[in-house]
């Protein structure tokens, strides 16, 4: 479906919403994309209800506020844009979008798996395979990671880790996900590889844990890098997490995650993936081995050697994107 022409709009008056389930990996995605197009968006958090949600074509046609369940309203005015992600979120994103009688320029983050052609633009990575003349191919997940925000983090964070001995690796952990696993046992494999490569290399770690990571798990990492100089954030005040990716020499990466991973690779600098347990889906096995041929990313094999690649900056080629698809609607942005 075809939106007819709009009136130009300006920066200011130019509104942007950001529709998620509430999950935190993609709705981060919305809010990286809105910030790369340099938009202050209002946050919706809801999802269709039954029996709606079974009734795709139907409930489409219905206004947004009978079919969605959440704590936010989805009431008029309807944004000049919409940046939408998660499943369950589909239907509501192409309902607004036929209230505003295709006047809100609706943009999915992912592969919506139905409803593809009536979005304006679809931003899927390109493991996911999705075709059609409105997808937009990324190499990873949207992030944030960009090379005025790690400039910003190491001025920020070059103090508090300059005790540390060089090579200064960051470690990303993840944990439990639907297909991975990080038991005490594995997390004691990994922790005792990279104790090696410490005493190998002489260099130390910054370690960040996700809200997945096992309690018992983690300790039972933390317990084989006694003996190795490390920087472990517990959650506890400013975090991070940018000066780690900014100020490290190298950075390894739980293979659960393609945000993290993606983030790592917005660096340019070195990233190698550490093995997970439990059975790799194959967008996963897509995803890492288009790095690996790019030479973007490797397996950790206890070794960091130099990085020469070009880092992902998916963000900001997503935002001009859609400048140009707004543009051609007569709406400019002004800020990509």
């Amino acid at each position: 479906m075809n939106a007819p022409p709009q009136t130009a709009s300006t920066p200011s008056s130019l509104t942007c919403w950001v529709l998620s389930e509430g999950m935190a990996g993609t709705e981060n995605q919305c809010l990286a994309l809105a910030a790369a197009l340099g938009l202050d968006p209002v946050v919706k958090r809801a999802v269709a209800v039954v029996p709606w949600r079974w009734l795709k074509g139907i409930m489409t046609a219905l206004p947004p506020s009978l079919t969605a369940h959440g704590r936010d309203s989805l009431a008029p005015p309807w944004p000049d844009l919409l940046i939408a992600s998660g499943r369950k979120c589909v239907s509501l994103a192409l309902t607004i979008r036929r209230a505003s009688r295709g006047k809100c320029f609706t943009v999915f983050v992912q592969n919506p798996r139905w409803g593809g052609n009536d979005f304006d633009l679809i931003v899927a990575p390109r493991h996911d395979k999705a075709v059609g003349t409105n997808i937009f191919h990324t190499r990873g997940a949207l992030s944030r990671v960009d090379a005025p925000r790690l400039a910003a983090a190491a001025e920020r964070f070059k103090s508090t880790f300059e005790h540390l001995p060089r090579p200064l690796v960051a470690c990303l952990i993840g944990g439990a996900s639907r297909r991975h696993h990080l038991t005490p046992v594995g997390a004691r494999i990994m922790g005792k590889a990279l104790a090696k490569f410490a005493a190998e290399s002489g260099g130390s770690f910054l370690i960040t844990a996700s809200r997945r990571t096992a309690p018992e798990s983690f300790a039972a990492f933390e317990a084989t890098l006694a003996d190795s100089p490390t920087f472990i954030w517990r959650g506890k005040g400013e975090n991070p997490y940018l000066g780690f990716l900014a100020l490290a020499d190298g950075i390894l990466v739980t293979a659960d995650s393609v945000s993290m991973v993606s983030d790592a690779c917005a660096t340019g600098k070195p990233v190698h993936i550490l093995p997970m347990e439990g059975r790799q889906p194959a967008q996963f096995e897509r995803f890492f081995a288009a790095l690996q041929d790019e030479g973007t990313a490797h397996p950790f094999t206890g070794t960091l050697p130099l990085a020469n690649y070009i880092p992902l900056n998916d963000c900001a080629l997503v935002a001009a994107e859609i400048t140009r698809r707004l543009a051609a609607r007569n709406i400019s942005i002004g800020n990509v």
